[in-house]
């Protein structure tokens, strides 16, 4: 792979990438589905809902986002697993909000709340993968990113200290309706920026 130009690994790379995105986006549609087919098998949670929502966006903003690895002018096979594991933990996600089973529980939002240290660690986790996956696409990105992105990261991981603590559904609520606002902001950056 050493005599491979960067601009020829990184449809390898995103071909990879999208393979792991795309079963986290066919699990939480598949999720959804199953809502319409079956409405009185489960009662739908608008909590479950809200990150159900959240982390489909999210999928979709990380694929958004990865093009900026097409400027990277040195690959690793080290970046390349980074990657690969960044896109996993996205995936968990998506299957911690449609587990394969949830006859146990009273439904999906008390599975949530039941697993909520499980996905706010894996969100939490995102939060600094997050940050390496900016250094990795170099200073050029970080010059093009606010302020705001800096703080980002330390009030992302309190808010999910704080919900991985607090069971109350409010606080749970009030943690899907944040991330979701932040996402929106981000999305209407990327409009402003595309005009």
């Amino acid at each position: 792979m050493d005599n491979v130009a960067p601009h020829e690994l990184f449809p390898h790379v995103r071909i990879v990438m999208g393979m792991i995105i795309g079963l986290g986006i066919t699990r939480m549609l598949t999720g959804i589905a199953g809502f319409i087919q079956h409405p009185d098998r489960y009662r739908v949670s608008m909590l479950h809902m809200l990150w159900v929502g959240s982390i489909l966006l999210e999928l979709v903003l990380f694929w958004w986002w990865e093009f900026g690895l097409s400027r990277i002018p040195n690959w690793s096979f080290g970046v390349y697993i980074f990657l690969i594991g960044y896109a996993i933990v996205l995936y968990l996600l998506s299957a911690l909000l449609f587990p394969d089973n949830v006859a146990e529980y009273a439904g999906y939002e008390d599975f949530f709340i039941n697993r909520r240290r499980w996905f706010f660690g894996l969100m939490a986790t995102s939060f600094v993968l997050d940050v390496i996956d900016t250094l990795i696409k170099g200073t050029e990105r970080w010059t093009q990113l606010s302020g705001d992105y800096l703080i980002q990261v330390p009030i992302g991981l309190a808010l999910c200290l704080v919900a991985c603590v607090f069971a109350q559904r409010w606080v749970q609520m009030s943690m899907a309706a944040v991330h979701l606002a932040y996402q929106g902001y981000w999305i209407g950056r990327i409009v402003h920026t595309m005009q």
